[in-house]
């Protein structure tokens, strides 16, 4: 964003608020997707949700979120957003221009690297012994780079997620759905002919990483003594703060900046700036593995912060209205939260399961260098 533009006292105070929504969510300890490098359970039963509830952590970093979006939509509704919105505009000019190709691409690098790493489905923690799999993500990669292969591309993602079934169980790979269904559905938005919907491809990326974050994100409610043995090997995460304090507001970080993604213009750039910075910040950390694991949601969120849209697609009267900020957050949290207790209970039931049942895969390879 270019600095020479942004003087004015009222631009500054929107930079610094998006600035301390910053400095809050680098709490969530660069966001590293704990299922890639700490043991788990996927059938255990959940914390509930009256733990999270009665948790005063939980309730202050929801309430600075909520400040800090109330305050970045007031300025939005100002003149003084649309000088931003457009400061945002002159800085990205050059990759709006080529955005289809750089998403495209980055799509392609990502099949690539994970055919490179081999024996695994989509992402690090879906392993799996088929070397078909790896050359199947090698095929697909290819097919990206052709508008009439794109709608195949797409094919495979949602086959292999499907594929993925006979190892892993349908609430493991809730994880990765919404994603594989929004760039899946972006290939297919962008290759089409019809303008009416080739316009919403990025809505729909937008939508599927808003959606896995918010979802990824209940794990630190629901399980966090799974991010107990990352706090042990990496203590330096929390950045002092005592780990049942630094666990409850990581999890408000990632599933509020998931929620702003969908949002208004100025709220969806800035979460994705922000998000950005968090998943930079995780590979120096946790290393080459959460780099690729995470590339498709860095290059989504490039390219949500470089979109010069302004158009607010889904209930636009909510998302202009202030009091839509709390509103529209209060029923993301009820939804999602429903549906991931909800389904546990469904797949599960209400005690869980202890350990993996005989040929299921839940946990990942004993590590004897930590074993914690």
């Amino acid at each position: 964003m270019p600095t020479t533009r942004l003087n004015t006292p009222g631009k500054i105070t929107a930079l610094s608020g998006i600035g301390g929504l910053g400095t809050f969510l680098m709490a969530s300890g660069a966001d590293a997707h704990v299922k890639w490098f700490a043991p788990y359970i996927v059938g255990a039963p959940p914390r509930p949700i009256s733990y999270t509830l009665a948790d005063p952590w939980f309730w202050t970093g929801l309430m600075l979120v909520l400040v800090f979006f109330v305050a970045t939509r007031v300025i939005e509704r100002s003149f003084m957003g649309e000088a931003i919105l457009k400061g945002m505009d002159r800085a990205t000019d050059p990759l709006h221009g080529r955005l289809d190709d750089f998403v495209r691409v980055i799509i392609g690098a990502f099949f690539v690297a994970i055919f490179a790493v081999g024996g695994i489905y989509l992402t690090p923690d879906l392993k799996t012994g088929a070397e078909w799999v790896s050359w199947s993500q090698l095929i697909i990669a290819g097919l990206i780079f052709s508008r009439k292969t794109q709608p195949l591309a797409a094919l495979g993602i949602i086959a292999l997620w499907l594929l993925a079934l006979r190892e892993y169980d349908v609430f493991h790979l809730l994880d990765y759905l919404a994603l594989g269904v929004g760039v899946a559905g972006y290939l297919v938005l962008e290759a089409s002919g019809n303008p009416e919907w080739r316009k919403h491809r990025f809505e729909v990326l937008r939508w599927g990483v808003a959606i896995a974050l918010m979802w990824s994100s209940l794990e630190k409610f629901a399980y966090p003594d799974w991010f107990y043995p990352l706090v042990v090997e990496k203590p330096f995460l929390t950045f002092g703060l005592p780990r049942d304090v630094f666990i409850p507001m990581a999890g408000v970080a990632e599933f509020t900046m998931g929620f702003g993604l969908i949002w208004t213009p100025l709220v969806r750039r800035l979460s994705a700036v922000t998000l950005f910075v968090i998943f930079n910040a995780a590979v120096y950390p946790f290393g080459r593995i959460d780099m690729v694991g995470h590339a498709l949601i860095m290059a989504i969120i490039v390219a949500i912060a470089a979109d010069h849209t302004r158009e607010v697609v889904f209930l636009p009267r909510v998302k202009k209205a202030l009091a839509g900020v709390p509103i529209g957050l209060a029923v993301a949290l009820v939804v999602m939260v429903t549906a991931y207790w909800g389904l546990h209970v469904a797949f599960y039931g209400p005690s869980g399961v202890s350990s993996p049942p005989a040929g299921k895969i839940h946990t990942h390879t004993p590590d004897s260098e930590h074993p914690e």
